[in-house]
């Protein structure tokens, strides 16, 4: 068996503070628009068939328990409980925790408490520029403020995240814009808006990303159907030299892309992701497609997982095994030794991680 003792998150959630039922349980299970359909549940999937593989034992129960048994023992333990057992049985040492979502869910020193590992933050960019919006009066201090605020956050943060990508829904320019593009979006864009309105104005992404390229902080761009592939082939080839790593982000059904991009590109990196946790039984073979491409130094694990601490643990152990049956059937046909294995399983599952964000090894 290949060990992977140390696994670094590289991109997740915090988990919410409330006591779950059925509903509100699936609802985060299931990830989708809305409810299942009636007379279905999303138990009834790979994400809900892996949670009832690898959950249960974690509170005292065995595997492949029924859903209502399993939740009625999460509810008997407790929220606090159940989610520092969960997260402490997931095998994960550090989490890099996206802090922009508006859920009520716990930071990264809270989310590394319940887990006992560290905990670090990623910055989204297009909140940032909205709190800043929401202070600023005029278009110059929107933009002074804008610029102030994503330097002092890389003071503080690992990286910085962007969905401009799923935001726009159209390729963007790869170029930054010029100063006057930036002035008059600012300007449309803070005349129309009402408090707490969302960043969409094309030149504001755009103008945002190049901002965040400028600090230096690596910066995780998530991609898939919503994001162009070739619009994350012409923004690295524009960001290459500059000094910025850039991740690819939760590509599946694209994830071959992003493994060719990190071999083309130096500075381009691929991530995991939560595709394995929603291909389930199938994540061997996933894991497999992406390492037929990928440089083994480029290759990140992250869960995504966001809400349920569940999802933490299914993909870690999803990742694990899928990791362990890849190489070890390698070494197995005598195609690797079992000692490059363990170094490359140890590389993506946590050195590469702590290379590119520059985490004390722990």
């Amino acid at each position: 068996m290949i060990d992977t003792p140390s696994l670094v998150d590289q991109y997740c959630h915090g988990v919410l503070r409330t006591e779950l039922g059925l509903g509100t349980f699936e609802a985060h299970l299931g990830r989708g628009e809305g409810p299942p359909a009636p007379g279905t549940t999303f138990f009834d999937t790979q994400t809900g068939f892996a949670v009832r593989r690898w959950c249960p034992p974690l509170l005292d129960l065995e595997p492949h328990c029924p859903a209502p048994h399993y939740l009625a023992r999460r509810r008997e333990l407790g929220v606090v409980e159940a989610g520092r057992r969960l997260l402490r049985g997931s095998g994960i040492t550090a989490y890099l925790v996206d802090t922009g979502l508006p859920d009520d869910l716990t930071g990264p020193a809270e989310l590394g408490a319940a887990g006992g590992a560290s905990a670090h933050e990623i910055v989204r960019l297009e909140l940032l520029a909205e709190q800043v919006a929401d202070t600023s009066g005029t278009v110059e201090s929107f933009l002074g403020n804008l610029a102030e605020s994503v330097h002092g956050a890389a003071s503080t943060a690992v990286a910085f995240t962007s969905v401009a990508g799923e935001r726009h829904g159209l390729a963007l320019a790869p170029e930054p814009p010029d100063a006057g593009e930036v002035r008059g979006a600012a300007g449309r864009w803070l005349a129309a808006r009402q408090v707490g309105g969302e960043l969409t104005d094309p030149v504001l992404l755009r103008h945002l990303l190049w901002i965040a390229v400028a600090s230096g902080l690596p910066l995780q761009l998530h991609s898939g159907a919503s994001n162009p592939q070739d619009y994350l082939t012409r923004f690295a080839r524009a960001t290459a030299g500059l000094g910025t790593d850039l991740v690819l982000m939760h590509g599946y059904p694209y994830h071959r892309h992003a493994a060719h991009l990190a071999g083309v590109f130096p500075h381009v990196y691929a991530d995991v992701g939560p595709a394995l946790v929603r291909t389930g039984a199938r994540a061997t073979a996933l894991l497999a497609e992406i390492l037929e491409l990928v440089p083994f130094g480029k290759l990140l694990f992250s869960s995504g997982a966001r809400g349920l601490p569940e999802l933490h643990v299914v993909a870690a152990r999803l990742f694990q095994e899928a990791l362990g049956r890849v190489l070890g059937g390698w070494v197995a046909e005598g195609a690797w030794s079992r000692s490059d294995a363990d170094r490359v399983a140890a590389m993506i599952a946590a050195g590469n991680a702590r290379r590119v964000y520059g985490l004390a090894a722990s």
